[in-house]
């Protein structure tokens, strides 16, 4: 963190959908909450990981962010200025400064665009930021940046692998000089072997660049080699956050405890044996209808009558730097198995 403050503070932001929910009546509408009461804080030159479930709401909070979809409410100060409250054209100049790597590199490059068109679309919204007689050799540095020649120019997304264009992607958002970059699953649909590869390069440009990154993965055993911090999100809300050898080491809240406890042996703590693996209970709640207070207190085996009727806060709660927001956080050390049923709070 920088001494004159984070270069983004996120504040109690919350995202909410409309839908329908099927009923004895018909179908109904209802609100779908997807990210709820959100914040956290990111420096300059650091890395946040954000880990959680598929349909946790992660994707959403980036994109929010972004402002890609438009918050129900929060803030999210960006050196000072709440980016939700800016206008378009104010927004378009601060998107310079905040650029996303999104999941699936197949569907975010254009098929019938070149690789040279790709990455100078990037200058297309920000005057200045390169004249166009110069923008080829610009692409051709920003190409072999990222690991790529330049006989890859006048080349068609079609010709490349997923990894292949999953750089192109990365040039083509370090083209305005970021000072943030939030990679949205950015390896998850790459195979296995090229992933390191691309994990690696993120690392290699962020510490060239001092960019601040906000990294965010379903995967616990990525997220705790690539990052500064860690943020566990849990059905909108984070559940736990903390340095990531503190967290991953020394978990206290139990969603967190049953995430690490899935990672592969050889990736995790070996303390901690497979037959203390963690294997969650019970159904995922409805969005449109989350549970009161703790809402992993459905899948809880810890969970009694307190969860149910407050909200947990996330503070800290066992050691020094991580929060927690579970009524009952304890050490890794102590944790056990749920046992085989499970004995829920309506």
């Amino acid at each position: 963190m920088t001494p004159a403050g984070p270069l983004l503070r996120v504040t109690n932001v919350v995202k909410h959908f409309r839908g329908k929910r099927s009923g004895v009546l018909g179908a109904k509408h209802a609100l779908i909450h997807a990210v709820d009461d959100v914040s956290f804080d990111i420096g300059a030159g650091e890395t946040l990981g954000i880990v959680g479930e598929s349909g946790c709401g992660k994707s959403t909070l980036a994109r929010t962010l972004v402002r890609l979809i438009e918050p129900t409410s929060g803030q999210a100060w960006f050196e000072g200025r709440d980016i939700f409250a800016l206008s378009p054209k104010e927004m378009r100049r601060v998107r310079k400064d905040i650029q996303m790597i999104f999941q699936d590199p197949y569907s975010s490059v254009n098929p019938r665009m070149t690789v040279e068109a790709i990455v100078a679309e990037a200058w297309d919204g920000v005057p200045g930021a390169a004249p166009k007689r110069f923008r080829r050799n610009r692409v051709v540095e920003l190409l072999q940046r990222v690991g790529l020649d330049a006989d890859a120019l006048d080349r068609y997304p079609r010709e490349f692998s997923g990894g292949q264009l999953q750089r192109i992607g990365i040039a083509r958002a370090l083209a305005v000089d970021p000072r943030l970059l939030i990679c949205d699953e950015p390896v998850s649909a790459l195979d296995i072997s090229i992933q390191a590869q691309v994990l690696n390069l993120l690392k290699q440009l962020q510490r060239d660049s001092n960019l601040a990154c906000i990294f965010i993965s379903h995967d616990l055993a990525v997220v705790q080699h690539v990052t500064d911090r860690i943020a566990v999100m849990y059905f909108g809300k984070i559940v736990e956050l903390g340095p990531a050898a503190e967290l991953c080491d020394n978990p206290s809240h139990p969603y967190t405890q049953a995430l690490l406890s899935a990672v592969p042996v050889a990736a995790r703590r070996r303390d901690l044996e497979p037959d203390r693996r963690i294997r969650l209970e019970g159904e995922l709640p409805d969005p449109s209808d989350p549970p009161s207070g703790c809402r992993f207190r459905t899948r809880c085996w810890k969970a009694q009558q307190r969860c149910a009727d407050e909200v947990p806060a996330l503070i800290e709660r066992v050691q020094p730097g991580v929060l927690s927001a579970c009524h009952f956080a304890e050490p890794l050390a102590q944790i056990a198995p749920p046992a085989p049923t499970q004995t829920s709070i309506a």
